[in-house]
């Protein structure tokens, strides 16, 4: 089994691959003050809920965009499975070139997914992932990361929304009947929703005028379900694109037992 980690501003979510497919999938909440035995602890008692025997567990392969735990988290990996972690770093043999102003910027979680994507789908392509921030990535024909846009993610939008209004409370994340609120949380719901699928319809046709069209627009990340079965565009949902890029990641960087890779 290859263990994919991916270490998230919200969650760290674990995925097992064996024999191509993801056998199991499962995330906890990043806890920036958690040493290495907690994180372990989390750990081992996720892979014993799934019943993953840590002897069936021979590759690691770590995204994070939290450096303050990468490497707490990928100490507790050790103490479970003994193996070196390999890193996904834009340095790395990603099969993705970044044509950025500064590639050395780009998060390892845009990258994985469009790691993924460049494996999965026709180019050009636009990358929505709809977690702590959203980000919205292009893919140029050549499969090439050509830019993104940030935004604040919807649940960090609402909980602001709470914060700094007094007659505003919180809401879950599901389509009012109407766009147009007859009552304050089908209101809010509409702002939550059609707002944020009315912003995602807006910025692909952004992307695609300046992309020169678009062949595929796939979304993942926590919100991204409910947000874009609101959307104008046909946009595909795949909730483990990120586990899938950092698996693509691991069988072009594989290496023969004893040889030396960039590992952690």
């Amino acid at each position: 089994m290859v263990l994919t980690v991916d270490i998230g501003n919200s969650n760290i979510v674990l995925g097992g691959y064996e024999d191509g497919r993801l056998s199991f999938s499962t995330r906890f909440a990043t806890e920036r003050k958690l040493e290495a035995d907690q994180f372990a602890v989390e750990i081992r008692g996720l892979l014993h809920l799934y019943a993953v025997d840590k002897s069936r567990i021979t590759d690691v392969v770590i995204s994070s965009v939290v450096p303050g735990i990468t490497s707490l988290v990928a100490g507790a990996l050790r103490r479970i499975v003994p193996v070196h972690a390999l890193m996904l770093t834009t340095g790395g043999n990603t099969g993705v070139e970044i044509d950025i102003d500064n590639p050395a910027e780009l998060g390892a979680d845009i990258l994985s997914s469009a790691i993924a994507a460049k494996a999965r789908y026709p180019m050009p392509c636009v990358i929505i992932d709809m977690g702590t921030a959203t980000t919205i990535t292009a893919m140029d024909a050549r499969g090439a990361v050509c830019g993104v846009a940030i935004m604040p993610g919807v649940y960090i939008s609402q909980d602001a929304l709470k914060m700094r209004t007094s007659q505003l409370h919180g809401i879950s994340l599901e389509a009012p009947p109407a766009a147009i609120g007859r009552n304050t949380a089908d209101s809010m719901k509409s702002g939550a929703v059609y707002g944020n699928a009315s912003m995602l319809d807006g910025m692909i046709d952004r992307f695609a005028e300046e992309l020169g069209g678009v062949q595929t627009v796939v979304a993942t990340g926590g919100a991204a379900r409910k947000i874009v079965a609101c959307c104008r565009h046909n946009i595909l949902y795949e909730p483990d694109l990120l586990l899938d890029g950092l698996y693509h990641y691991y069988l072009r960087n594989r290496q023969p037992e004893g040889a030396p890779g960039p590992r952690e």
